[in-house]
């Protein structure tokens, strides 16, 4: 069972996800430069919405200070080894095979011991890793060697228990102990403008305050790229891959829930105080699938194009529509359940493949039927 997403996000003047030289990212998409946000930088927007929605102590966090972590939760379970915690803490992450160095960053954490890159770990993760960690200083253990095979094991276990949910949405990768990875149940799409863009430069200067009367002028010069576009925004959510992963009905609806709603309401960050960009989707489409993912972004592969009286956004929706109907009808590719959310007149050619919803009934909906789906899982 597939959950497909599909949302329809005017953005005005933004730099939302910006290139190598502080440029918003672009991409050509048939035959004309789009605007472009990648997937990661919306997933990461997705992320930082998650705590909102769901309990943190069924989620992760990105980092490269996990010593630290299970270095402090060490501490607030036994003061008494707050001496030995970190040493404790490096022998419980290094058995995993993660390469632990010290930092060459600059600041507070140059020196401080760190993994080589960014390891995403589940809050759960790393309060198992401190009973561990405990459990061997506790029974003599020598934790300044090599690692045992029955060590490696131990901690091996903590990362194949139950995930946490965004870990199971978005997939942990580590290069060095390939065996703990966890395949993604989620893939967002890079998003790109249904229209042409026109990468365009704001001039600024900025005055000084309190400079002398006779030093007239600017005291900052520069310029800043933005551009202005309807993103057609795509993702899909292997429901049965998250519930194998959180090993719950209940906790897999919650979070399939929460991946939609954060989905769609999100927005990454860049440059928001310069230009103040924060939109919801005009045009929201979920559909519940038990058959494969479909992305239509083909809708959009001739641009749409502004006239007099029709909204760039409003012909996409109704693109958007057509081409849903032209899949279904050619492939016989019939949801199981669809719904729309618009915030402007219904779009009839949505409307003949959806129902069309307000948002709060839209989540209501997808859970009841997720759940009707799920149950007798377990």
């Amino acid at each position: 069972m597939f959950i497909d997403l599909y949302d329809l996000q005017n953005v005005p003047p933004s730099n939302i996800n910006r290139d190598d030289t502080g440029s918003p990212k672009t991409a050509h998409y048939g035959g004309t430069l789009r605007s472009r946000v990648s997937s990661q930088a919306w997933k990461r927007a997705m992320r930082e919405m998650f705590p909102d929605l769901l309990d943190s102590s069924r989620l992760g966090v990105r980092t490269k200070g996990a010593v630290s972590l299970i270095r402090d939760a060490i501490i607030a379970k036994r003061p008494d080894l707050a001496d030995d915690a970190e040493m404790l803490a490096k022998c419980a992450l290094s058995a995993t095979g993660v390469d632990v160095r010290e930092s060459d960053r600059a600041g507070k954490d140059k020196g401080t011991l760190a993994t080589g890159y960014l390891i995403f770990i589940a809050h759960r993760e790393i309060e198992q890793l401190a009973d561990v960690a405990i459990g061997w200083q506790d029974s003599g253990i020598d934790v300044t060697g090599k690692p045992s095979a029955a060590m490696k094991k131990e901690v091996g276990a903590v990362f194949h228990g139950t995930q946490a949910v965004d870990i199971a949405l978005f997939g942990r990768m580590l290069a060095d102990a390939p065996d703990l990875n966890t395949d993604a149940s989620a893939q967002v799409a890079h998003a790109i403008s249904v229209d042409t863009i026109t990468p365009e430069y704001d001039y600024f200067t900025a005055v000084d305050d309190c400079a002398s009367d006779d030093n007239a002028g600017a005291a900052m010069i520069d310029t800043v790229g933005f551009n202005s576009s309807t993103l057609y925004r795509y993702a899909t959510l292997d429901v049965d891959s998250l519930y194998e992963q959180l090993r719950d009905v209940t906790a897999a609806v919650e979070g399939a829930a929460a991946f939609v709603e954060a989905f769609i309401r999100s927005m990454p960050t860049g440059k928001q105080n310069a230009f103040a960009n924060r939109t919801l989707p005009g045009t929201c489409v979920v559909m519940l699938r038990d058959a494969q993912p479909i992305n239509v972004v083909d809708a959009f592969e001739d641009p749409v194009r502004g006239e007099a009286g029709s909204s760039v956004s409003r012909q996409a929706a109704v693109r958007l529509g057509r081409k849903l109907k032209l899949v279904q009808d050619a492939y016989g590719e019939q949801p199981v359940q669809a719904w729309n959310v618009t915030t402007d007149e219904p779009v009839d050619e949505l409307d003949e493949v959806s129902a069309h919803v307000t948002f709060p009934a839209l989540r209501s909906e997808l859970k009841e039927a997720l759940t009707q789906a799920l149950s007798g899982r377990e």
